[in-house]
C-alpha cells in the first residue's frame, strides 16, 4: 500500500501523488491514512518548504471508492474509520500545500483540495460536491469551509444542485486559484512552488500560514494585538529575519536556512506593559 500515494522531493518540493489511476485516484481509507503520513513527514522533512498534491493518471480524485459507498448502503457500516486525522490536516501543515487539480475532483476529493491553501486547476478539470445527488449532507465542515471561501450564496448553489463546475469557472468562484492548459497545469504549479521555496522564508510561511487560519476565529483586533504581541518577537529573533534584511540591503536573493522541526510552534508571548 505504499504506493498508493507516491513522493518525490527536488529543489524543495514535495509532491505526493495520489495513485489509484485504475480506480481514477477514488478516496480510500488506504489512500487518505497514506496522504496525510506523508504530509507529517513532509512537514518534518527539512528539504521540503513546499507540499504539492496531484492525481495520478487524468482525475485528481473523483470521491469516496463506490465500493465503501455501497458496502456503507449494503451494512449500515459508517465510513468514520478513515478519519484517523481530520479531513483539515493540510491546514495544519507549517508549510504551504497547494493541489494540483488535473480531473474530476468530487465530494471528498474536493474537500482534500478545498483544505490545501492554494488551489491551481486544469481548465478541463471538472468539480463538484456532489453530496446532494447521494443522498449526503455536505461533510467534514464543508458547510462552514464552502460560504468562507466563495460566499454563502454560491456555496449553496454548488452545494444544492451539485453541478460540476469547469477550471475557469472554478477561479471566477473562488474555487481556485489560477487555471492552466492541462499540459501546463504541472510545469506551471512547480514554477510558482520552486519560487516560494527558493525565496520565501519557511519559518515566515509556517507562521503566515497558522495566522491565517486562526485568524478565522478571531476578530481583527485579536489578530492585529496577536501577530504584535506574539509572533513579531519570535520572528525579529529567527535568524530569517537578519537574512531577509541583508539580502534585501545588498540587492541578492536571500539564502533561507532549511526549517528546524525542532524550532517552537509557539513561542513565549511579548511581556505587556502595565
Amino acid at each position: 500500500m505504499s504506493d498508493i500515494v507516491t513522493r518525490t522531493v527536488a529543489d524543495g518540493v514535495a509532491v505526493l501523488t495520489l495513485n489509484r489511476p485504475e480506480r481514477h485516484n477514488a478516496w480510500s481509507v488506504e489512500l487518505e491514512n497514506r496522504y496525510y503520513d506523508l504530509l507529517r513527514a513532509a512537514e518534518a522533512d527539512p528539504d521540503v518548504r513546499v507540499v504539492v498534491v496531484t492525481g495520478a493518471g487524468r482525475s485528481f480524485c473523483p470521491g469516496m471508492d463506490t465500493a465503501a459507498l455501497a458496502d456503507q448502503v449494503a451494512t449500515g457500516v459508517s465510513t468514520n474509520p478513515h478519519l484517523r486525522q481530520p479531513m483539515t490536516t493540510p491546514t495544519a501543515i507549517a508549510k504551504p500545500v497547494i493541489a494540483a487539480i488535473n480531473g474530476a475532483c468530487a465530494g471528498i476529493g474536493l474537500i482534500a483540495a478545498l483544505n490545501c491553501d492554494l488551489r491551481f486547476v486544469s481548465a478541463t478539470a471538472k468539480l463538484t460536491t456532489a453530496f446532494v445527488q447521494r443522498g449526503i449532507m455536505a461533510e467534514h465542515g464543508l458547510a462552514w469551509t464552502l460560504p468562507r471561501l466563495i460566499g454563502t450564496s454560491r456555496a449553496l448553489d454548488l452545494l444544492l444542485s451539485g453541478r460540476v463546475v469547469l477550471g475557469e469557472e472554478a477561479v471566477a468562484l473562488g474555487l481556485a486559484d489560477r487555471v492552466f492548459a492541462p499540459d501546463e497545469l504541472m510545469p506551471k504549479t512547480l514554477e510558482y512552488a520552486k519560487s516560494l521555496a527558493a525565496t520565501s522564508s519557511p519559518v515566515a510561511m509556517g507562521t503566515i500560514k497558522r495566522q491565517v487560519y486562526e485568524s478565522w476565529e478571531t476578530s481583527l483586533e485579536e489578530s492585529r494585538v496577536t501577530a504584535i504581541r506574539f509572533w513579531m518577537g519570535h520572528l525579529r529573533g529567527h535568524p530569517d529575519f537578519k537574512e531577509g534584511v541583508e539580502s534585501f540591503l545588498e540587492k541578492r536573493p536571500p539564502l533561507f536556512e532549511p526549517w528546524d522541526p525542532a524550532t517552537p510552534a509557539e513561542p513565549d508571548p511579548l511581556p505587556t506593559a502595565d
